[in-house]
């Protein structure tokens, strides 16, 4: 099977424990490329061990069908996950691995990102409200529906955040469960930039869609989440006035990249814009750090990819990939979303 369709890490190793097959989300954990695993010895090269120090399997077989270890990057770096192994049926194993309980910034520390991102929608709906409750005979029409806009606004900033803060505990432990269906994307984007425009008035957002788009197999929610996401984005740290989202397909996938005119993202800095609360020296940073690593994990979750590439000086593109086909009957998937390598 291809396994850049599963949305989890996956390495497969012979009975020598050297790789003979990887996938990209494996090698882009493990600070290489696919093509420099391949034949790689997997315990030397990766520092793949079990998180108390022992070798994460031994000769002869797994160490356990299940259980945590230690990716160390060729940095230096160390990322924790937990890995589900599989015997292959000829001596070798097969891996698939999700983060690991505790690996990461703390649960304190996400609840205090989040409840600080929260103050200021909950501020405005208090504020608006109490208004609307002393002074409702006084205030005009317009102004009563300006602020019950702004309220209804607000309101769904405050449910996007705590569906954020539930989402990084379904992602980091393999729970997530996705609800899909046929989705008509240009259709849903148009959603997405009306509600976007609620925010940002000045928006300029261009759709330039195949004549024969494709529905895609996807949850409707995660998918606006993240597009959603990219929209917003391009618009405060680029300009509201050119966003372009763009849509291409090939065979059976489905590619739809947001373009911005922005001033674009340092080349060191690309590496690190998915990773949990990163946030870029850009004037004042503002959001929780968290949009960027969710949308990944979203798309990860559908079996597709998400990738930017930016030129200083010009803007910004972000790209994500999703099947047009039923993933559901794919190998390794339980049909919510998650590897099941058993």
């Amino acid at each position: 099977m291809d396994l850049d369709l599963v949305p989890y890490p996956v390495l497969h190793l012979d009975a020598e424990r050297k790789v003979v097959a990887a996938n990209q989300l494996f090698a882009d954990i493990a600070g290489r490329t696919v093509e420099g695993l391949i034949g790689a010895n997997a315990e030397e090269v990766l520092g793949l061990r079990a998180a108390e120090g022992r070798p994460a399997w031994l000769p002869g077989g797994p160490q356990a069908v299940e259980g945590s270890a230690i990716i160390t990057k060729p940095d230096g770096e160390e990322v924790g996950v937990r890995g589900a192994m599989k015997d292959d049926g000829g001596g070798g194993v097969v891996i698939a691995m999700r983060a690991a309980d505790g690996a990461g910034p703390s649960g304190i520390e996400v609840v205090s990102t989040v409840s600080h991102e929260l103050r200021s929608p909950l501020t405005s709906v208090k504020g608006y409200t109490s208004l609307l409750l002393n002074r409702w005979d006084r205030l005009g029409d317009d102004q009563k529906k300006m602020m019950l806009e702004q309220v209804h606004h607000d309101a769904d900033r405050v449910t996007r955040l705590v569906t954020e803060l539930l989402d990084i505990s379904r992602l980091e432990t393999g729970r997530l469960v996705l609800r899909r269906q046929m989705v008509d994307i240009a259709a849903l984007i148009a959603n997405v930039m009306e509600k976007v425009a609620m925010e940002y008035a000045e928006l300029e957002c261009n759709v330039a869609f195949p004549d024969e788009m494709p529905r895609v197999y996807a949850d409707p929610d995660k998918l606006e989440q993240v597009l959603t996401n990219l929209i917003e984005n391009a618009a405060k740290y680029a300009s509201p006035k050119d966003v372009r989202v763009v849509g291409e397909v090939d065979d059976d996938t489905v590619t739809v990249s947001v373009h911005d005119r922005g001033e674009g993202i340092p080349e060191a800095d690309l590496p690190h814009v998915f990773r949990k609360f990163f946030r870029r020296d850009h004037g004042r940073p503002t959001g929780t750090g968290l949009g960027l690593w969710i949308s990944q994990g979203l798309v990860e979750a559908h079996g597709g990819h998400l990738t930017v590439s930016s030129i200083v000086g010009e803007g910004s593109v972000f790209s994500f990939t999703l099947p047009t086909k039923a993933f559901d009957a794919m190998p390794f998937n339980d049909g919510h979303g998650q590897v099941n390598p058993s």
